[in-house]
């Protein structure tokens, strides 16, 4: 709490002097994930259903050599709209706080982020993951090794679609971290509520995920732990028909020669394209969702002492 590279917003001081729920969340999302201007109407209303649900929004990024734990108005702006935000990963760090540019959390950051603030929620689209044809190209997103080191827990719709989802819960079992799904046995695929993979275990409530999560730190068990929580089913798309976009979207990918962290927000653009602009209406839907059971989750925990 004494870090000297953390700032905050007087909302989210305000939740940790008096020991309030609190729930992360990331820039990425906001920078390199949606277009302007749906990208800050979506982080208005994001942090606004984290107020509703009894909770506080720290919306995290890197700006002036600090972590800036909360943004305000004009900052949240700035992420929206400014063409030069870096992307920020635990590598990246040390170089965007001395330089002091403008930067992004990825998941892995935020996680960061959060836990030296003190913040035990995270709500985010998709985690990272192993790309497809990882076991050539040794592509596997450091928010796998976030996962296993950092106590914050991410309420996600899954890993992204693009990405090899098998590989991806092989990686998260060998690091162990727990894949918990909310209100399904079935991991989803960001865009669809399955993937054909299953879940570690499955939670019902707010108060089974956050027992789950005071147990695991209370026993000392370094790490966060994934709670997947598929797309309302009235904004899912079908599995069958966005894998055939998603196909095409990497064959462009490769004949691109795209690859590292340009990967992703290449390839949500070109779905985007691809759905006619309904894959952009599924990850706002799958956003805010998340959004609504992390503060429920934080909530929670907060009551487990």
């Amino acid at each position: 709490m004494n870090n000297h590279y953390l700032t905050f917003t007087d909302e989210v001081r305000h939740a940790l002097d008096n020991n309030l729920p609190i729930v992360a969340l990331e820039t990425t999302i906001i920078s390199h994930g949606m277009p302007y201007p749906q990208n800050i109407q979506m982080a208005k209303e994001v942090e606004q259903i984290i107020r509703d649900n009894g909770a506080v929004p720290a919306t995290i990024g890197f700006l002036d050599g600090k972590i800036k734990i909360g943004l305000n108005e004009s900052e949240l702006e700035e992420f929206a709209t400014n063409k030069s935000v870096a992307k920020v990963s635990r590598r990246d760090l040390p170089h965007i706080l001395a330089s002091g540019k403008i930067g992004a959390a990825t998941v892995a950051a935020t996680m960061i982020g959060a836990e030296l603030a003190g913040i035990e929620v995270f709500a985010t689209g998709g985690i990272g993951g192993v790309h497809r044809e990882g076991e050539v190209t040794w592509d596997v997103s450091a928010d796998l090794t976030e996962l296993a080191s950092t106590n914050v827990a991410v309420v996600c719709a899954g890993c992204k679609s693009i990405l090899d989802i098998g590989r991806t819960l092989e990686y998260l079992e060998t690091q162990g971290v727990p894949v918990a799904g909310y209100q399904t046995s079935e991991f989803p695929s960001f865009f669809s509520r399955e993937s054909g993979n299953p879940v570690d275990f499955r939670v019902d409530t707010p108060e089974e995920a956050a027992a789950m999560l005071h147990t695991k730190w209370n026993l000392g068990l370094k790490g966060g732990a994934v709670i997947a929580n598929p797309v309302p089913q009235e904004a899912a798309m079908d599995f069958n028909e966005i894998e055939q976009v998603i196909l095409r979207a990497l064959d462009e990918a490769k004949a691109n020669n795209i690859t590292g962290k340009n990967v992703t927000p290449f390839l949500l653009d070109k779905v985007k394209q691809l759905t006619g602009g309904k894959s952009l209406e599924t990850n706002i839907a799958l956003v805010k969702h998340n959004a609504k059971v992390a503060a429920q989750i934080a909530v929670a925990l907060k009551k487990q002492g």
